[in-house]
C-alpha cells in the first residue's frame, strides 16, 4: 500500500503528466504492430468461420435440441457485463467525487466501447440468417413489420444501443481537453488529427464551466444505465419458464457479476500496460489497491448471490429445479460449476490480504481467473439449464464445435486489437484529471499521495 508522504515531497508535475502522456502516444516499434496484427489474425480468423458458418448453416455449431442457446450467448452476457466497468468507475465513481478514479477510468470508458460493439455481434453470429438483423430494430418500414416487443432479442437492441451511445458521447466529450492538451504538443499530421478532434477547445473559463456542467449531466443520466442494461440482459432468462433460469434475483445479481467481470478485466488491462507503456508513475499501487477492493467487494456479493440461489430452490422443494441443480453440480458439466466456485467465490479472497493488492503478478493472476470464471458462469447458466429441461427424453449435454470456439477467440482479438490501437492514438489516461487529482493532493496535506516523480 501507498504510504503518506508530506506536502513537501510532492514533485510530480503537470509538465510530468504531459509527458508521459506523449510517451505513450510516440511513434510505435515493431514490437506493437506485431501485436496488433497478431490481434488483428485472431480477429480475421473468428470472421472466416464466420463466414464459413454463414455459408454451411449453424449445423456446424453444437447447437441441437434442447440447447439452442450456448457459446455466443454466453459471448453475449459476457461481454456486456465486461462493459459495465467503465460506467461504474467513470460516471458512478464520479458522482461520489471518488479519486482513485482519475487514473483508470479511461482505461474502463475505452473498454465499455469496444466491449460493447464486440457484444453487439454475438446476437448476429447466433441468427441463422444473419443479414436479416434489422428485422430487429423497430424502425418504420413500408412492409409494416412490426418487432415482437415479448422477444428478449428486442430488448437487447434497445439495451445495446442506449448503452453504445451513451457510453460512446460520455468518453468523447471527456476526451476533448486531452485531445486539445496534445494538440498543443503535438507536429505533424497528429496535430491536424488532434486539431479535428479538439472541437476548438482554448480551455477558456466559459468553455470549462460547461464542460464541467455536462460531464455532470452525463455521469447523471449513465448511471442509471449500470442497473438498468444488465437487468435487461438477465429479464432474457429471468422470463423463461427454463429450470434453473427463471429467478427474481438474477437482475441485481448480473449486475453485480457484470461490475465484477468488468473491474477485473480492467485489472488484466491495465497492469500490463502500465508496464509496458511505463505509466508506473501515473497509474500507481495506491490506484489498484482501490481498484482490487471492488473486485472483493463484488465477489463477495456474487458468492452470497449463489447461495441465495441454492436456498431458494432448497426451501422451495420444487422437484424439477432440484433436478436441474443438482445436475449442475453433479452432472456431466459439473466440472464448470467447480470452475465458477473456484474463480469467483474462493480465489478473490485471497484479496483481502494488503500484500496480495499490492502485487501486480497476484493482481492480474487473480484478474484472469475472475475472467474465467465469470464466463464459466454464463456458461453454466444457459448450457446447463436448457440441457436439463423439464423432460428428460431431451437431454443432451452440450458441447462446443470448433468454428463456436474459435469465433469466440477472434472476439478477444477484435476487442484488444481495437484498445491496443486506441491506446496508442488517443489517451489512454486522464491528463486533466490526473492534474485536477495533484492539485487536491497538494491542497489537502498529500495525505497517501499515489504519486511519484516521473523519471
Amino acid at each position: 500500500m501507498a504510504a503518506a508522504v508530506e506536502p513537501s515531497n510532492i514533485q510530480l508535475s503537470y509538465l510530468d503528466v504531459d509527458r508521459t502522456a506523449q510517451r505513450v502516444m510516440a511513434p510505435a516499434g515493431l514490437k506493437y504492430w506485431m501485436w496488433v496484427a497478431f490481434c488483428a489474425f485472431l480477429a480475421a480468423l473468428g470472421g472466416a468461420f464466420w463466414t464459413r458458418q454463414i455459408y454451411e448453416g449453424l449445423g456446424v455449431t453444437g447447437y441441437g435440441q434442447p440447447t439452442l442457446w450456448a457459446v455466443y450467448i454466453t459471448n453475449f452476457v459476457f461481454w456486456v457485463g465486461i462493459a459495465h466497468s467503465g460506467t461504474l468507475i467513470s460516471a458512478v465513481l464520479l458522482l461520489f467525487r471518488t479519486r482513485w478514479r482519475t487514473a483508470v477510468y479511461r482505461c474502463a470508458e475505452t473498454m465499455t466501447i469496444f466491449a460493447v460493439v464486440t457484444a453487439g455481434l454475438f446476437p448476429i453470429v447466433h441468427l441463422g440468417r444473419p443479414w436479416f438483423f434489422y428485422w430487429l430494430c423497430p424502425y418504420p418500414n413500408e412492409r409494416f413489420l412490426q418487432p415482437d416487443f415479448r422477444s428478449p432479442l428486442t430488448w437487447d437492441f434497445f439495451a445495446i444501443s442506449t448503452y453504445l451511445t451513451t457510453s460512446a458521447l460520455f468518453l468523447s466529450v471527456g476526451l476533448i481537453p486531452d485531445i486539445a492538451n496534445m494538440r498543443d504538443i503535438s507536429i505533424g499530421w497528429r496535430k491536424k488529427f488532434y486539431t479535428v478532434l479538439s472541437c476548438g477547445w482554448q480551455g477558456t473559463d466559459r468553455q470549462w464551466r460547461n464542460f464541467s456542467m455536462a460531464y455532470l449531466l452525463l455521469a447523471g443520466f449513465a448511471t442509471p444505465l449500470v442497473l438498468s442494461v444488465h437487468s435487461v440482459v438477465s429479464w432474457d432468462f429471468a422470463t423463461m419458464q427454463t429450470p434453473g433460469m427463471h429467478s427474481t434475483i438474477f437482475a441485481p445479481y448480473f449486475v453485480a457479476g457484470a461490475i465484477f467481470s468488468g473491474c477485473a478485466l480492467v485489472l488484466t488491462l491495465i497492469i500490463p500496460m502500465r508496464k509496458l507503456l511505463q505509466l508506473e508513475d501515473l497509474v500507481t499501487i495506491w490506484h489498484l489497491d482501490n481498484l482490487a477492493k471492488v473486485v472483493l467487494f463484488t465477489s463477495i456479493v456474487i458468492t452470497y448471490s449463489y447461495a441465495t440461489e441454492f436456498f431458494v430452490v432448497w426451501y422451495t422443494q420444487d422437484p424439477i429445479e432440484m433436478m436441474t441443480f443438482h445436475e449442475r453440480l453433479f452432472g456431466l458439466q459439473g466440472y464448470m460449476f467447480g470452475i465458477m466456485i473456484l474463480c469467483n467465490c474462493l480465489i478473490p479472497l485471497f484479496l483481502f490480504s494488503p500484500r496480495i493488492r499490492s502485487s501486480t503478478v497476484w493482481l492480474f493472476v487473480i484478474s484472469i481467473f475472475v475472467n474465467i470464471g465469470m464466463w464459466s458462469e454464463r456458461f453454466v447458466l444457459i448450457s446447463g439449464s436448457l440441457s436439463t429441461n423439464t423432460m428428460p427424453s431431451q437431454w443432451k449435454f452440450y458441447v462446443p464445435a470448433l468454428t463456436e470456439v474459435l469465433i469466440t477467440i477472434g472476439s478477444f482479438g477484435w476487442f484488444l486489437m481495437n484498445f491496443s490501437v486506441f491506446a496508442k492514438f488517443l489517451p489512454i489516461v486522464s491528463m486533466t484529471e490526473l492534474k485536477d487529482g495533484i492539485e487536491w493532493l497538494r491542497k489537502s496535506g498529500g495525505e497517501r499521495y499515489p504519486y511519484r516523480k516521473a523519471s
